[in-house]
């Protein structure tokens, strides 16, 4: 299940990331060639953008690809380094359980108020709810990293990683 999910959020990243660069790539052809390109492209662009961001966090804490300073952390070992690593991975749980939270108000409060975007005319809320499902999907994934950690692992994972 967690590899189809995987795949799922790989699909959804790179044929976002191909869209959004069709769109704008339009949007330059129509501003430069034709003096006119439709205003649409842009701000699907730009909500495409939010998803990418946060589902692409998400995936990141799967690869353990986040950005941290581990010239402290690397001189332990053993429960010392087990602690430290929880510690960290809980404090990020409650950032991330809050991101989840609020953004999750947020979309109800935008629903409720039946915002739309302005060149599309979309439910505000479709970009919106990003913050919350990128959130959750960073929190799941700092359980099963939080797993890792105290089984021993401390690396990001072999199988699947980034090219670096």
């Amino acid at each position: 299940m967690a590899k189809i999910f995987a795949k799922f959020e790989k699909g959804i990243l790179v044929s976002t990331l191909v869209l959004m660069v069709i769109l704008i790539f339009g949007q330059v052809v129509g501003r430069y060639i034709f003096q006119s390109a439709p205003s649409w492209t842009e701000e699907i662009a730009r909500y495409l953008h939010i998803f990418q961001v946060w589902i692409g966090a998400s995936y990141a804490v799967k690869l353990r690809e986040h950005i941290r300073v581990d010239a402290f952390i690397t001189l332990f070992q053993g429960i010392v380094r087990k602690i430290l690593e929880s510690i960290s991975a809980l404090l990020w749980f409650s950032l991330v359980l809050f991101l989840a939270i609020f953004g999750t108000n947020l979309v109800m409060d935008t629903i409720s108020y039946g915002q739309s975007s302005p060149a599309m005319q979309i439910p505000m809320w479709l970009p919106m709810i990003a913050v919350p499902i990128g959130s959750l999907g960073m929190a799941i994934r700092l359980v099963f990293q939080l797993i890792e950690v105290w089984k021993g692992n401390y690396e990001r994972p072999k199988s699947e990683g980034i090219a670096t």
